[in-house]
């Protein structure tokens, strides 16, 4: 059996893909480990079902190799250990030929496959791979939604102001709803990363979201984006077409720009929310869809209405639940760690070192009245990034709009304006003047030192002395 096992014929396996073989014929045992190993898995041999059991308890295996049939405790039982302590992985049940049936319930029961003896190492190899594959497959599914919920969901929103706080707070309680929702806001301010996030904490995360922006179709185009169309319709339908209705079917449909939908387009879409069925341009079919709805508008959507140039029902039936996204101009505290994920992000994509952002940078930054938004922003800082030559985004780096921003213009108002300290002592100035840098550097106390001009430790030490007169302050 030993010598069947020791071919090298085979394609060298993913190096983190961890076996664990038990097997009460240590023989066996070893003959698999070595025929593994030699293509690049990491093998641990157990040579009883208690030690595997043990094993399984205290580790964490991609794939487990086991005989079915073992003294004290059986390869079923070590298949139902691993289904609860390992999830993700993937059993692999050892039989002779008597038992096969035995195997194929134990396949019923969550195994991913077995060997019959005698075992030669192809055979081994090939569904230890396929094994490899279903996990590695499993893992980039969870990596996927790990990036996603970062991307979009609520902790990836990237805020410090009380206005956005009050913003995330909202979403959480509708995001697992099913209610339409009706994002508003100027131009930048992130509308689609909310709808987004909207969806990705929603039940329908594992559908699609679909996107379609109202405003960047052409007029006579947008029922067919929206409904589809089949062939023959119009003059270019050269073939059927799914609408975005169809194709969002059982997950989120995100319409951008509602506000600039043509009238009889809006008419159309009021009776499909209401019927919840889409018929394609140029048929009589009605096809019954399932969606959710969420839509954003850089318009004032109610002077719309009273202009006749938005309907008054469907803007009801669009605003069941309302999200008002604030201008960035208006939640100052949210430029700098918006500024600092921007540089990160872009520094890794534009393969540049750099190490930080000078205080002279930040304080324009506060202080531009930002007319586009957090797209402005994120502009900004890539132009910034790829202008750079000595890892530092200095005010030579800054883009022209930015170059000619007056410091005084927002910054001492936006932090709270000294008027409020007049006959107060040195001591509270000081203090406020900390907590304030604080907040302009994002909580960064070390370019917060370099912008007082002061060490670093005496800051901390400062700090320290704060937290203890609040502590004082609670206990009496």
């Amino acid at each position: 059996m030993k010598e069947e096992l020791s071919s090298d014929a085979a394609e060298p396996a993913s190096p983190a893909i961890r076996v664990l073989i038990v097997d009460n014929d240590e023989a066996l045992a070893r003959a698999m480990e070595e025929s593994l190993v030699k293509v690049g898995y990491q093998c641990v041999v157990a040579t009883s079902g208690p030690e595997g059991a043990r094993r399984i308890e205290q580790d964490a295996y991609d794939i487990v190799v086991t005989d079915l049939v073992m003294n004290d405790l059986d390869g079923m039982e070590v298949l139902s250990r691993a289904r609860q302590a390992l999830p993700d992985a993937e059993v692999i049940m050892v039989t002779g030929h008597a038992s096969v049936p035995k195997a194929v319930e134990a396949m019923q029961q969550g195994a991913f496959n077995f060997l019959e003896k005698p075992i030669t190492p192809t055979r081994l190899r090939a569904i230890a791979e396929k094994a490899a594959d279903a996990v590695r497959l499993k893992q980039q599914n969870v990596e996927l939604h790990q990036r996603l919920d970062e991307r979009f969901g609520f902790e990836g929103i990237i805020y410090a102001s009380d206005k956005m706080k009050g913003v995330i707070e909202r979403l959480k309680r509708i995001a697992p709803t099913d209610v339409s929702v009706l994002i508003t806001g100027e131009n930048g301010t992130g509308k689609e990363l909310i709808a987004q996030a909207i969806h990705q904490n929603s039940p329908r995360k594992g559908k699609r979201i679909v996107a379609l922006n109202c405003a960047a179709i052409a007029e006579n185009l947008v029922e067919s984006e929206l409904f589809g169309h089949i062939k023959g319709a119009y003059t270019d339908a050269a073939n059927d077409r799914i609408g975005a209705f169809e194709y969002a079917s059982g997950g989120t449909l995100f319409l951008d720009e509602i506000g600039d939908m043509p009238t009889q387009t809006q008419i159309k879409l009021l009776r499909v929310l209401e019927d919840h069925q889409v018929t394609r341009v140029g048929d009589n079919k009605q096809i019954k869809v399932n969606i959710r709805l969420v839509s954003a508008t850089n318009r004032n959507l109610e002077d719309s209405v009273k202009a006749g140039e938005f309907r008054n029902d469907l803007y009801y039936r669009l605003k069941v639940v309302t999200i008002h996204l604030p201008a960035l101009r208006e939640r100052r505290d949210d430029i700098v760690p918006l500024t600092d994920h921007f540089r990160r992000l872009f520094a890794k994509r534009h393969h540049k070192a750099i190490k930080g952002i000078a205080p002279a940078v930040t304080r324009k930054l506060f202080s531009y009245e930002w007319p586009g938004n957090v797209r402005q922003l994120r502009n900004a800082v890539e132009t910034m990034v790829v202008l750079d030559v000595d890892g530092m985004l200095d005010l030579d780096d800054l883009p022209p709009e930015l170059t000619e921003v007056e410091e005084s213009q927002t910054g001492a108002t936006a932090l709270g304006g000294p008027v409020e300290l007049v006959g107060r002592s040195m001591d509270a100035i000081e203090r406020w003047a900390i907590e304030q840098t604080l907040t302009l550097t994002g909580g960064n106390r070390e370019e917060a030192a370099r912008i007082l001009n002061i060490g670093a430790r005496t800051l901390y030490r400062k700090l320290e002395k704060y937290q203890g007169e609040e502590g004082m302050t609670k206990s009496e």
